[in-house]
């Protein structure tokens, strides 16, 4: 008698769910790494001997291996913790907001991307010590040794040379991250652990071959936002693959993760791609360089990977999203079960060749910053002392149109207004679309603001603020008292609030970190108006007089300091005067006016000290720059004084002058309200309120209806000579 085989059902097959993406892909991309690093040291000639202090083929090979090593680990950190914090869901079963329960299991998704960034966060450590002892000898073209001599050479490497500071400072951002990485699993916690690891990428950029670029600002801004958008974009992709089993489980979150991971993806590879270019511009001049050296061919590959990457990413945006998340067209005949397994495979392929692609790039990417540049870039020693202290040539003498055809592209700040003003706009058409309204002079004040602010760091202000006092107070008056003007009359929070719609699975996206960061204690202290005024009034005499002022303005990282703290200030300020957004406190009018007046008058005073000092400040900048064209440096400086006074006035009188507007308009919707209530009710509170006074009038009058209207007491029994005692009700 036959015996029957049961034979596989199809159906049943494609209703199994796809385990994500094999760990093999994993080796599969570290071997694409070592394949592109290798290729592109061996055809920029980076790994060829040098003819001076060469520092041996183990140095040659391995700095460049630990520093491929070293960027995928930081991508991975910042990937996973991008995952943790704001993609995918902390709790197993999302806990409403009435559990106070902490006992909830984690999202098997949530604790594999926590273990991706614990173990790249010990992989970035060791590296980066790794990295730090190989540029040291390969800058000294010593041996390792246990000798006294080398310990203290690379102590005075690590606390003197430029390099050796900024590597050291890795280590240790690295060795704190990775220590909350293990300890940490709050998601605010968690967010700030990722704040520090974005911070931990700064010194990188610092001490690049752009670094040493004629735009040696505008080259580090561009490396910054490129190595950040690679972090972003590797490492999500690196953290997607590795929590790709577990989105299954206990529910399907592939559609939601890819979706929310989607927009971080177009995000990073616009900056990727921006700031490639830019950084590109700026180290080669000309389009030789760019077709016939090793470095620009190197830059073409990666160009050309880039634009497929980002042929990949649209694949995803266009097909996979739509499908995963049922969006089908009308008419389509798709079964739903094998339709969507087909495109769950179709999706992890297209990830796993992402993967691999962004791995073998990396590695072109290092070998691209251990090749010589076409054009590299040294002081003559005819170099005028402006270039040696400001970092550029001194510009012309300035004139009323130089102060708008003047412009030195700062590509942090340029990439902050273009990114928000987007932002701004897609979340107004997306409340119109829903059929909300959205004032248009709220749009109009946002976009305003930008172009303030793009002007003032990048435009005439800012060239001429390096070389004259007075052309810098009117960069810092503008930033602390112009623009946020118009940013704070944009109301953003209340937009993105508005915009963005809440999560019901537990994670936190942005509208739910806006909620967060608004009511957080944190918050509460710096928007406090008392906070917001001291700070306000106080932190200019504390950076004029103080070597802040210096550090602002030979460093590159202290002018962009400068910038983030006095526009946030004076944000935070106009934002306690007339802000619309949600804050936790704001002083009642009356006292808002009398907080600006001490404001005006403070102002008057800073502006007055600096126009009757003889002292110059910072002499041995401004003093030094051997500018032959406009005033002297303390008749400039004195100027600087009448002008901090006179624009400091001039915005805080505008903005009196709202509050004092608003101010009105409260009582007169306060009165309206008032109105309306007693037009419902036949003036029952006025009523009563005339009761009261005739009632208290025919009391002192004395007048027999006064008396029977008045409560009388209980005076218990005194007839019979007997307490009453005390009753129930007393």
């Amino acid at each position: 008698m036959p015996v029957a085989v049961a034979r596989p059902n199809k159906s049943q097959d494609a209703a199994k769910p796809v385990p994500g993406i094999r760990n093999a892909w994993l080796l599969i991309a570290a071997l694409a790494l070592a394949l592109g690093l290798t290729g592109a040291l061996l055809f920029g000639g980076a790994a060829a001997a040098r003819g001076l202090l060469d520092p041996g083929p183990l140095v040659r090979w391995g700095l460049p291996g630990a520093l491929a090593v070293h960027n995928v680990a930081v991508a991975a950190v910042v990937g996973a913790l991008i995952f943790a914090v704001v993609i995918l869901p902390k709790d197993k079963i999302a806990k409403g907001r009435s559990s106070s329960s902490s006992n909830t299991e984690e999202h098997p998704a949530f604790a594999r991307a926590m273990t991706l960034a614990a173990v790249a966060a010990v992989v970035w450590t060791f590296a980066a010590i790794s990295v730090l002892i190989l540029t040291y000898l390969d800058q000294s073209g010593l041996p390792v040794s246990a000798s006294s001599d080398f310990t203290k050479g690379l102590v005075y490497f690590m606390t003197d040379i430029d390099s050796g500071r900024a590597w050291l400072a890795i280590c240790i951002f690295a060795a704190v991250v990775s220590t909350l990485c293990f300890g940490v699993r709050a998601l605010t916690g968690l967010g700030l652990t990722l704040v520090l690891a974005l911070i931990g990428m700064v010194p990188q950029a610092l001490i690049g071959h752009s670094a040493s670029a004629a735009d040696h600002e505008g080259a580090v801004n561009s490396l910054l936002l490129h190595i950040v958008g690679v972090a972003l974009w590797f490492g999500g992709i690196t953290a997607l693959t590795f929590v790709s089993p577990k989105l299954s489980v206990p529910e399907a979150l592939t559609g939601k993760v890819l979706k929310r991971f989607s927009a971080l993806a177009l995000f990073g590879f616009t900056v990727v791609f921006a700031s490639g270019v830019v950084n590109a511009s700026i180290r080669l001049t000309s389009w030789d360089a760019l077709f016939n050296s090793a470095y620009g061919q190197l830059i073409l590959i990666k160009t050309v990977a880039t634009v497929l990457l980002g042929a990949i990413g649209f694949m995803h945006r266009q097909w996979i999203i739509p499908q995963l998340a049922g969006d089908q067209p009308a008419g389509s005949t798709k079964r739903p079960g094998r339709g969507t397994m087909s495109t769950k495979r179709v999706l992890w392929q297209l990830v796993a060749v992402e993967l691999v692609i962004m791995a073998a790039v990396s590695g072109i990417a290092v070998g691209l910053s251990r090749s010589a540049p076409p054009q590299p870039t040294s002081y003559a020693p005819s170099t005028p002392p402006a270039e040696i202290l400001s970092g550029y040539p001194l510009p012309p003498e300035l004139t009323p149109i130089r102060w708008i055809s003047e412009w030195r592209i700062d590509w942090l700040w340029l990439s902050f207004a273009l990114g928000t003003a987007v932002a701004y706009f897609l979340a107004v058409r997306k409340i119109r679309r829903r059929g909300d309204s959205w004032p248009w002079l709220r749009t109009a004040s946002w976009m305003v603001g930008m172009i303030a602010l793009v002007y003032i760091t990048s435009g005439g202000p800012s060239v001429y603020g390096r070389v004259l006092f007075s052309a810098h107070m009117v960069d810092h008056m503008a930033l602390t008292m112009v623009a946020p003007i118009f940013m704070v009359l944009g109301a953003p929070v209340s937009l993105a609030l508005k915009a963005l719609q809440a999560r019901g699975d537990g994670s936190r996206g942005i509208r739910e970190w806006i909620l967060v960061i608004v009511h957080s204690k944190f918050a509460a202290v710096v928007t406090h108006p008392l906070f917001v005024a001291v700070n306000f009034a106080g932190s200019i005499v504390l950076f004029y007089y103080s070597p802040l002022f210096g550090y602002a303005l030979r460093d590159h990282v202290g002018h962009e300091l400068m910038i983030l703290h006095f526009t946030i200030t004076g944000y935070l300020f106009v934002l306690s005067m007339i802000g619309i957004d949600p804050v936790p406190r704001r002083f009642p009018y009356p006292l808002r006016l009398i907080v600006l007046l001490a404001t005006m008058a403070f102002h008057a005073f800073f502006g007055i000290a600096i126009m009757s000092s003889t002292t110059l400040l910072q002499a041995s900048y401004f003093g030094n720059l051997g500018r032959d064209w406009g005033l002297s440096a303390i008749a400039d400086q004195q100027m600087g004084g009448a002008i901090a006074w006179g624009i400091g006035e001039v915005p805080t009188v505008l903005i009196a002058i709202a509050v004092a507007v608003m101010w009105s308009r409260t009582d007169a919707r306060e009165s309206k309200r008032t109105d309306r209530a007693a037009d419902r009710n036949n003036n029952a509170d006025l009523n009563a309120y005339n009761d009261m006074f005739a009632r208290l009038a025919k009391r002192d009058s004395g007048s027999p209806e006064a008396r029977n209207d008045a409560p009388r007491k209980n005076t218990g029994n005194a007839g019979s000579g007997k307490s009453s005692g005390k009753t129930g009700e007393e």
